[in-house]
């Protein structure tokens, strides 16, 4: 695959863009300190997406699904870039791959299960995690629960972003997805399968903070099962790049709750996005290729 980088102003996070005659994909790659202290790369499982979550820039623009080479080639292309594919794995205190950059897991499942097999052996150290909206499909999770029960290194998160079915599907409006009590007791038996717990990934706009949805994400969610990913929602639109930000106070006083309650909780840093659209899917050079390619 061809690829470009485009480097954001903090030099701590790179997008790739990869590039062939009938596809466009991205990775982001996040240095966190050192890349010795912490790597993080997000790759992509598609080329666009089907979904068409309304807050992403890729979203409803599907091109094709990705094989496993292509998926496991983004990973070795950013460590190769960076000098690092040769020792990263033994050097790094935290090295995680997550497959959440552009696509949909859940419905690309047997090459991202290859590809997970074939990282998993290149790099037995990271991490490797799945963000999903949660597709309602029995037959992909029980799979998702075999290798997760295989291979140790395998996470588990559902993008919810809403603490209501209501305001979901209106933000998701992919229909065969499991509705907010599915996810709960999916992830209930993934937990108990696996002894990892889930993270739900909830993107803060501003208006999925009031007190009802703090009590309402609490009720379903219990902390004994389930850790909680706060971030901002990236623009998909390069006008309004830097609004992001504006969230950032709103997050921390929203997440402050949920640690009060017992919730092990993080917050993802948005660097990148208002100089390279470092929020996944949300590159405007890769939203331009998409939109030119798109049949």
């Amino acid at each position: 695959m061809n690829y470009k980088i485009f480097t954001g102003s903090t030099n701590n996070v790179w997008k790739y863009v990869f590039t062939k005659e009938d596809m466009v994909a991205e990775a982001v790659l996040y240095q966190y300190q050192s890349f010795y202290k912490r790597t993080v790369i997000c790759c992509s499982v598609m080329s666009g997406c089907p979904v068409g979550c309304t807050f992403c820039g890729t979203g409803a623009k599907f091109i094709r699904n990705l094989t496993s080479d292509e998926i496991v080639e983004q990973i070795d292309t950013v460590l190769r870039d960076k000098n690092l594919i040769k020792d990263i794995n033994d050097k790094c205190e935290k090295l995680q791959f997550m497959f959440m950059s552009m696509g949909e897991p859940m419905l690309n499942w047997d090459e991202v299960e290859k590809a997970i097999i074939v990282l998993n052996k290149k790099y037995d150290q990271a991490e490797l995690l799945l963000s999903t909206i949660g597709c309602d499909n029995d037959e992909v999770f029980k799979k998702i629960i075999d290798i997760s029960k295989k291979i140790k290194k395998v996470g588990l998160q559902f993008s919810i972003h809403k603490s209501n079915d209501e305001a979901r599907n209106k933000l998701i409006p992919f229909h065969k997805k499991m509705n907010l009590e599915k996810i709960r007791d999916a992830g209930i038996i993934w937990w108990t399968k696996t002894g990892r717990k889930p993270f739900l990934n909830y993107c803060v706009d501003g208006a999925n903070n009031t007190k009802q949805d703090f009590i309402n994400l609490t009720q379903i969610f219990s902390p004994v099962v389930f850790n909680f990913t706060f971030s901002v929602v990236c623009s998909k639109d390069e006008n309004m790049k830097e609004a992001a930000f504006r969230n950032l106070d709103i997050i921390k006083e929203f997440q402050d709750k949920f640690l009060a309650k017992g919730y092990n909780v993080r917050m993802f840093d948005p660097a990148g996005q208002d100089d390279i659209g470092g929020g996944c899917g949300q590159l405007w050079y890769v939203q331009n290729w998409l939109k030119s390619h798109q049949k």
